[in-house]
């Protein structure tokens, strides 16, 4: 599919508190992630709500039962797909928290995801 320039739009440092993760500990205790969403819209169609946008992103975050960054990005992409005027869609999720047994600001997932209109 080849892209057409469009405008775009970014929500860039949404903070939410949830339970995410494969440890026992992240099983019990939310923590935090910091999500930024980019949405590329066609030309035709400039408008695209951004208080929707969120609201997709909250829904996908409070989600029961998420386990992997990775899903969560993906669960937001098809959210924010299924908006008509949405052609393409970059999420980013960091948790910043993440047990990796050393010092590290954050880990990061970044996908980037085509609508399939």
């Amino acid at each position: 599919m080849s892209y057409e320039q469009g405008d775009e739009i970014t929500l860039r440092g949404m903070t939410f508190h949830t339970i995410i993760g494969v440890l026992p500990h992240e099983r019990e205790h939310p923590q935090p992630l910091e999500i930024d969403l980019t949405v590329w819209m066609r030309r035709h169609d400039r408008i695209v709500d951004y208080r929707r946008m969120y609201a997709e992103v909250r829904a996908a975050v409070q989600a029961p039962d998420l386990l992997y960054l990775e899903e969560l990005a993906e669960s937001i992409s098809r959210r924010v797909l299924a908006e008509p005027a949405v052609i393409r869609a970059r999420v980013a999720v960091r948790k910043p928290h993440a047990a990796i047994g050393g010092p590290v600001r954050d880990i990061e997932v970044t996908i980037l995801r085509p609508s399939d209109a």
